[in-house]
Parts: structure tokens; C-alpha cells; sequence
């Protein structure tokens, strides 16, 4: 179990890095496709692909495991709804319409509602030092961004939707992990997300104008939904084999990797940012602590 709980820490240490260098490329992407949601529904779309490929190659020891009953057919679906959709259509509508500084704010609470639904649900279990880096996590994100929102007008409200779903998905995926293999639910999310998406981006008339993208907006399209799928492939198996509140806030240091990339590469001084990035640092750090040295913690073991 602890080498078991280690693999899991190391992949969402892989997931953090990821997802640090897509949120700096996203916004490169977005800006040079145009339309936020069709770029979103393209950009899922490729994962799904690149994700199914894998899967029927048989790489990276990737398998696809069968539903075994009812619950596990309606587990995968609302994956894909509550997790690999519904949420993109939100957070990308109401990013549109809030403010960056308090959209940043709204999302990063995503580990809040991971361990209030987390304890209850799956039982997990949170030690003193857990409260300690969650303190950390929780005020370095709110500093990073110059303080607490104050009122909540559309865009925010569709935010904090987007990320209350995405919260009840890292659960159900936990629950759903236990009998089916992280590609299962992989797949599920980004293929049965994606199809969502397509007819959502067709109604609304977000695809009218990807005829007009060049071949720049479709090469960041290509590029962010590889970056996906390695994201969507390492984060299930994370959170198969670790706590989802451990994987969850080991995720958050993403945030310093995508401030190091924008003072790198677009020159953005780290100076003022230096003692949140730090405590972001030290608190992934203590759960990270904890993943490595409690195997007494509970842990799904992964049908891989």
C-alpha cells in the first residue's frame, strides 16, 4: 500500500506540472483561436482522441475495463457530464464575463469542496498537519490574487458552479476507481465530455467560425489537447491510488510552475508573489510529507 500511495503522490506531482505549463498555454491558445468555447470543445476533443489511441494501442500498459452493473454505466455518464463537459461550458462562460483576479480566487477553492465532501463520503482521513498545509494553500491562493472577492455577479456564480462539479467528479471518480481502471474513467470523461461539448458548441453557434481559424489556432488546439490527455491520464491514476484530498492539493503546485513560465517568458515579476508561491510550496509540501510516510491512510488500489 505505501509503494502503492508513493506511485499515486508521484503522479499528481506529474499531473501539477502538467497543468502548470496548460494554464500558461491556454491562454496563448484561447487568444489565438478566438472563441473560447469552440477552442475548449476542440481542445477536449483532441484529448479524447489522443486518450482512445492509447488505450487501443495498448500503451503504457492502458486498459479498459467493463462496467459490471447499472451504477457503474450512470457512474461513467455523469463523468462525463459533471466532469468532462457541463463544467468546461461554465467555467469558460462565466471567465468571460468575471474579473481574472476573482475567477483565480473562486476556483483554487476547489480543494475546500474536495475535503468536505471527501471525509464524509469516502472516509478519508485528515491529520493536524492536513489542516496545516490546507491553511497554507488556502491563504497563498488569496494572496496571490490581492484578497477575498467581495459579491459574487453572473460570471462568478458560474464559476463557482464549474468548480462545485468538478469537486463531486474527483469523488465519484474516487468511488468509480475502485472497481475500473483510471483509463476507463479517462476515457469516459474526455470522449462522453467531448460529445456534450460538440452538441453544446453546435446549438449555440460556437462552430460557425472554425472555418476562419488558421493554422496557428488549430496547432494550439493539436498541442493543449495532448498536454490534456497526459493530464486527464495522470490524474486518474493518481487519485486511484492516493486520497483525493492529497492528490487534490498536491495539484495546487501548478500555480507557482505557470508564475515561473509567465516571469520566464513573459517577463512577469515573481518578487511580489515570492511569499504566497512559497507557502503554496510548503503546503503541497506537508501533504506530500504525509502521503510518503502514513501507509496506514486509506487507498484505492487501481484495476489499472
Amino acid at each position: 500500500m505505501t509503494s502503492t500511495r508513493r506511485t499515486g503522490l508521484l503522479l499528481a506531482l506529474t499531473t501539477a506540472c502538467i497543468s502548470g505549463v496548460a494554464v500558461f498555454l491556454n491562454g496563448y491558445g484561447v487568444r489565438a483561436f478566438g472563441d473560447a468555447t469552440a477552442y475548449t470543445t476542440a481542445k477536449n476533443l483532441v484529448a479524447a482522441l489522443v486518450l482512445v489511441g492509447i488505450v487501443a494501442a495498448g500503451g503504457a500498459g492502458a486498459r479498459l475495463t467493463r462496467p459490471t452493473g447499472r451504477r457503474e454505466w450512470v457512474g461513467l455518464g455523469l463523468v462525463a457530464v459533471v466532469g468532462g463537459s457541463v463544467p468546461f461550458v461554465l467555467f469558460f462562460e462565466g471567465l468571460a464575463r468575471a474579473s481574472s483576479s476573482q475567477s483565480a480566487v473562486i476556483h483554487k477553492t476547489l480543494l475546500v469542496w474536495v475535503a468536505l465532501l471527501a471525509v464524509p463520503l469516502l472516509h478519508e482521513k485528515l491529520t493536524a498537519w492536513h489542516g496545516l498545509a490546507f491553511l497554507l494553500l488556502v491563504v497563498a491562493q488569496v494572496g496571490l490574487v490581492g484578497g477575498v472577492p467581495s459579491g459574487m455577479a453572473t460570471g462568478e456564480v458560474m464559476i463557482l458552479a464549474a468548480t462545485l462539479l468538478w469537486s463531486v467528479e474527483v469523488v465519484l471518480a474516487k468511488r468509480l476507481l475502485s472497481g475500473l481502471s483510471s483509463w476507463t474513467l479517462g476515457v469516459a470523461r474526455m470522449a462522453g465530455g467531448s460529445v456534450v461539448l460538440v452538441a453544446w458548441s453546435a446549438t449555440q453557434g460556437h462552430l460557425a467560425g472554425l472555418g476562419a481559424v488558421d493554422a496557428a489556432g488549430w496547432g494550439w488546439v493539436l498541442l493543449t489537447g495532448l498536454i490534456l490527455a497526459g493530464y486527464v491520464a495522470t490524474w486518474f491514476g493518481a487519485l486511484a491510488r492516493a486520497q483525493a484530498v492529497d492528490v487534490t492539493a498536491v495539484l495546487v503546485l501548478a500555480v507557482p510552475i505557470t508564475a515561473v513560465l509567465a516571469a520566464v517568458v513573459d517577463g512577469t515579476a515573481l518578487r511580489p508573489q515570492a511569499l504566497w508561491l512559497l507557502m503554496v510550496v510548503a503546503g503541497a509540501g506537508l501533504v506530500s510529507r504525509q502521503v510518503w510516510t502514513r501507509p496506514t491512510l486509506p487507498a484505492v488500489v487501481p484495476a489499472t
